[in-house]
């Protein structure tokens, strides 16, 4: 059985690691090899501890016999042509392993109530151009491509295109 809790600053090391390790597998070929190796899990579980215990992003946890499974972050839309009225899905990961068994469905329907719950009418996200695998997932999760100019992400010394995708919040 899958629980969905909200993360505490306890819980940044578990989640650092599902941050790496789905990146490492979703951005082979994409982001520079060198990069990918570099990442730090004690910065990374540093950074979520921070970010988890300063509350600007609800960070929502999927467990499984005691053992988190991913993790989803959302809070209100960072873009400066944002209505307040909208949310932004800051991430999401689930451990490569386990990935096309739902994890990442049943923790964006979490969210997604709990986003409604809290005023919220809309939601958005930025992914890469090359992320074939998450295009497909919000795709199919309600998301559509925004009429928006992409922007342009760095990762390792390289520039990468990411598009911007919303969708109307279920009630």
């Amino acid at each position: 059985m899958l629980l969905i809790t909200p993360a505490t600053p306890e819980d940044a090391r578990a989640v650092a690691e599902i941050h790496i390790s789905a990146w490492r597998a979703a951005y082979r070929g994409v982001f520079p090899d060198a990069y990918l190796a570099a990442q730090s899990l004690a910065e990374r579980e540093a950074w979520w501890a921070e970010v988890i215990a300063g509350g600007k992003t609800a960070v929502l946890l999927a467990k499984s016999a005691d053992t988190l499974r991913g993790w989803l972050s959302f809070g209100a839309c960072r873009d400066t042509d944002a209505p307040s009225s909208q949310a932004e899905l800051w991430a999401m990961y689930v451990a490569p392993d386990i990935w096309s068994r739902g994890i990442g469905r049943t923790l964006w329907h979490h969210a997604q109530q709990t986003m409604h719950a809290q005023g919220f009418t809309h939601c958005s996200l930025w992914v890469l151009a090359h992320n074939a695998r998450a295009i497909r997932f919000y795709t199919a999760a309600g998301f559509q491509l925004d009429v928006c100019p992409p922007k342009s992400i760095e990762r390792g010394g390289q520039c990468f295109e990411a598009r911007r995708y919303l969708c109307v919040l279920a009630t």
